[in-house]
């Protein structure tokens, strides 16, 4: 079993550097120092984006113990674009416009860590069982984005482009404001959950087991989720909601690795996330020509895996 992880690991190494490689230098042309600096920041951007999911995934299926939720399935995104939505209608997109974007993504993301909290402690201490899991995740999903639409509505029309802007996912797209504060916190986040990889292990022995073994749940299932919401912070900030890519990089690194201890799960996931998204916006960019949007794709073959891996479990 380690022979088999240390070997996918470096597979996915060699893979994620083969991507970032031909992301940079597929179809360079005209002025090329421009033209790296520009790939080099959507780059950062993408890498940002798929630690940030990775990680905030594996961490919510430990918490949940369920390995089809994310916290994108479960509405985290949606709480997301709603604040936005309500900055908008509430400062105009003026006054919304002129808002520090660091300054606005460190309100959001506190935001988004309490009601987080408020929402998922109390479904983790009733123990609910995955249908009762998805359904809430379902309704507070459609509750978020049903009151983001309401307020649009309610808006001029320049108001409701800026606010819509959020409610898209956008690869291609570089939030150059946000870029370097989302490195930062995607960097801060990774490295606590990286610290706390052998935690992460006990918690997914269960309630019961982990306080057994002197786990102090409740403080510590608070803290990670508050982790987690940072991260769909991030991702949602930079790219936009993806609600399906958490899903689909942890389900596939989970079997190339064949475990789920989280030292080998954690990187396993990101390097199949930076493969993902550099190496599929890499093809679709500059080898196609731009036919195509990768959240389009990401989505699309998400929603099937999810169908599977739902189907799958019904039948256990």
């Amino acid at each position: 079993m380690a022979d088999r992880s240390g070997v996918a690991i470096a597979a996915l190494i060699a893979a994620a550097l083969l991507a970032a490689a031909a992301y940079l230098a597929l179809d360079l042309k005209g002025n090329i120092a421009f033209a790296l600096e520009l790939r080099a920041k959507r780059l950062a951007s993408l890498a940002t984006v798929a630690v940030a999911v990775a990680t905030s995934t594996v961490v919510f299926q430990t918490l949940t113990a369920n390995r089809i939720l994310t916290p994108q399935i479960m509405g985290l995104d949606a709480l997301y674009g709603f604040g936005q939505t309500a900055l908008v209608f509430s400062l105009g997109g003026l006054g919304y416009a002129t808002l520090d974007p660091r300054l606005k993504f460190a309100g959001d993301a506190t935001l988004m860590a309490a009601l987080a909290l408020a929402l998922f402690l109390p479904m983790l201490r009733a123990r609910l069982d995955m249908t009762l899991m998805l359904l809430a995740g379902v309704v507070m999903g459609f509750l978020f984005r049903s009151l983001s639409a309401l307020l649009a509505r309610l808006m001029n029309p320049n108001d409701f482009a800026i606010a819509s802007a959020a409610g898209f996912a956008n690869f291609s797209v570089v939030r150059g404001d946000l870029l370097l504060v989302g490195a930062v916190v995607t960097a801060v986040c990774a490295v606590i959950v990286w610290r706390s990889r052998h935690i992460l292990d006990v918690l997914a022995l269960g309630q019961d087991h982990a306080t057994g073994l002197g786990l102090e749940w409740r403080p510590t299932v608070g803290a990670l989720l508050a982790l987690v919401s940072a991260l769909v912070a991030v991702s949602t900030a930079l790219v936009g909601p993806v609600v399906f890519l958490g899903l689909v990089v942890v389900a596939l690194a989970e079997r190339l690795v064949g475990t789920r201890r989280h030292a080998v799960l954690l990187p396993a996931s990101a390097l199949v996330a930076v493969t993902a998204l550099v190496g599929g916006q890499a093809a679709l960019q500059h080898g196609l020509g731009g036919a195509g949007e990768l959240a389009m794709v990401v989505e699309f073959f998400g929603g099937l895996l999810f169908l599977v891996l739902l189907i799958a479990s019904a039948r256990r």
